[in-house]
């Protein structure tokens, strides 16, 4: 009897080989999965960017939005930074430089995702971008460390490495350009 319950763990713990059909199934859907992250991640990106040039209501009231004059660093970094680089952040709140920084970040990262032209530039400038918001707020609030930033962060490696912007974006038009063949971090 326990001859045979090892056997048939043994045979249920085996492998089982996959079909070149299975493979190529599989290999597409996570494809499009990887598509579908890098356009939710862009939209993210360009959104924010958005709401903040016009205060569409959303995380800037329209009087606050930079078209108005208000500043799209400064009341976050002001009142919402906390922990050991409050001052940093609370010192950098507001400067134009910042706020230009931050809104040609967003806006740049943001197109680059949906087009799926430079992923890989874009998702080192978004993981810079999102390690620093991530720092803004030490410790999170919910967690010891870990927040959706350092998720975001970890999805857009993911994304760069895996040429995501090939499915459902330009990525395979762009990487034919010779700028892009011969600096292949373009990418």
């Amino acid at each position: 009897m326990t001859a045979m319950i090892e056997r048939n763990t043994a045979a249920a713990e085996a492998p089982v080989a996959e079909t070149s059909q299975e493979q190529n199934l599989r290999m597409r859907a996570t494809r499009y999965l990887l598509a579908g992250l890098r356009l939710a991640l862009g939209w993210i990106f360009l959104w924010a960017f958005l709401d903040k040039v016009f205060g569409l209501g959303f995380a800037t009231e329209g009087k606050n939005a930079w078209i108005n004059g208000g500043s799209p660093t400064k009341g976050f970094l002001s009142f919402g930074a906390t922990g050991p680089f409050q001052g940093f952040y609370n010192g950098i709140a507001g400067a134009a430089w910042a706020d230009w920084l931050f809104m040609i970040g967003l806006a740049a990262i943001g197109t680059a995702l949906l087009v799926g032209i430079g992923v890989r530039v874009a998702a080192v400038a978004g993981g810079l971008l999102l390690v620093l918001m991530w720092t803004a707020v030490l410790p999170p609030p919910n967690n010891p460390f870990m927040d959706d930033h350092l998720i975001y962060a970890g999805v857009l490696a993911l994304l760069a490495v895996t040429n995501a912007g090939d499915t459902w974006g330009l990525g395979r038009t762009w990487a034919r350009l010779p700028i892009v063949q011969r600096f292949g971090w373009l990418r």
